[in-house]
């Protein structure tokens, strides 16, 4: 097959050397240009057709932001991977790219002095969501990325699965106690897409999306401004009460625990899972346990195979899952490796994922704590 096409887009001639000679030491990879800004990037896409394109944010004449929305106005669909500094807002900017068009984000190399550090850093974020976005039949996959912790490509590199058999569906006569969601590349989009068609829920919802910790902080504000009920990222300890949605801290894994009748949130630091912290299998495995009842899973487009395990966990307590569907996934890797287990009970579009879920919690009446009435 041939390598994989990429175009490097970054104002700084440092970050332009960096990506591509990083890039280019992987056989499965070619850099095929660079540009300056997105202006030149846009002349430059006509030209050299990448397969995909790294874009910086913050540049002259055109920025990447600008950039994006120019792209994908001509009717191009190129895998777009932007450049973000870890900070509030870096945050900002990279989900106005995501909103935009952009596919996902890697951070910026932060110690441009300390090269060897800075390449490590972006090969291990960078080269496997490239080969997740853009797959190639019988590719050389990197051996799996040492975690970096909170981003979204800190996944090990997506497996195909095979064509999945979906399960029989059911709902519990017992109704759902918690609804579970899971996420990773192209998932910001794609929860604001599900979270903003929902009216509040009988039940408490809990959400890991691979992320940092200042942009958990940044998505879950943002989230709360568009959503009809509160969305918050979690602290230790917070009660998990109907009605609300509570996401993940970056760096944290969240897991569901019982008080008395009460769900709550804890944080913990222990290591990665799927190289990923948090991880949907803790929450999912936590849940299963702690909703002393069956839990609604959803798990949402993202590279690897994060989730897959902790499915099987609330299948085995009487739960359901619901995963979307490849058609409308920006990568099929956790939704695919649910459904190729044969945990699955629907594959559906993200533009019915919002609808199911409705119709699957409408019966549930509950009290101010989270049990069923």
């Amino acid at each position: 097959m041939p390598p994989i096409r990429v175009l490097v887009v970054d104002d700084s001639v440092v970050i332009r050397r960096l990506v591509t000679g990083l890039l280019s030491e992987d056989p499965d990879i070619e850099v095929v240009g660079t540009a300056i800004n997105g202006r030149a990037a846009l002349q430059k896409l006509e030209t050299l057709t990448p397969d995909l394109v790294t874009m910086d944010i913050e540049m002259p004449e055109m920025n990447g932001i600008e950039a994006v929305r120019a792209i994908r106005a001509s009717g191009n669909r190129v895998p777009i991977v932007m450049f973000s500094t870890l900070t509030e807002r870096g945050a900002s900017a990279t989900f106005d790219a995501l909103s935009a068009g952009a596919s996902d984000y890697v951070p910026k190399p932060a110690n441009v002095g300390s090269v060897s550090r800075s390449m490590e850093q972006v090969r291990d974020a960078l080269i496997p969501l490239i080969k997740s976005l853009v797959p190639r039949a019988g590719s050389r996959l990197s051996t799996p990325a040492r975690a970096t912790v909170g981003t979204t490509a800190a996944a090990a590199p997506s497996v195909v699965p095979p064509t999945p058999a979906t399960r029989e569906r059911r709902v519990p006569a017992t109704g759902y106690r918690l609804l579970a969601v899971g996420s990773s590349t192209g998932g910001p989009e794609a929860l604001f897409t599900v979270l903003t068609s929902l009216p509040p829920l009988p039940v408490p919802v809990v959400v890991v999306q691979h992320m940092p910790p200042v942009f958990t902080t940044q998505f879950a504000a943002r989230l709360d401004r568009h959503c009809d009920y509160p969305v918050r990222e979690a602290t230790d300890g917070a009660v998990l009460a109907p009605g609300t949605v509570t996401i993940a801290p970056g760096d944290f894994h969240l897991v569901v625990e019982r008080a008395g009748r009460d769900l709550v949130a804890r944080l913990n630091q222990q290591p990665p899972e799927n190289y990923c912290r948090p991880a949907v299998d803790v929450l999912f495995r936590s849940a299963a346990v702690a909703a002393n009842g069956p839990v609604l899973g959803l798990v949402l487009t993202g590279m690897g195979q994060d989730g897959a395990r902790g499915a099987q966990h609330l299948v085995d307590a009487g739960g359901s899952v619901l995963a979307q569907d490849r058609a409308t996934s920006v990568v099929w890797g956790m939704p695919g490796a649910v459904a190729s287990a044969g945990l699955a009970e629907q594959l559906l579009p993200l533009g019915q994922v919002a609808g199911e879920v409705r119709r699957r919690l409408a019966a549930i009446q509950t009290d101010d704590r989270g049990g069923e009435a």
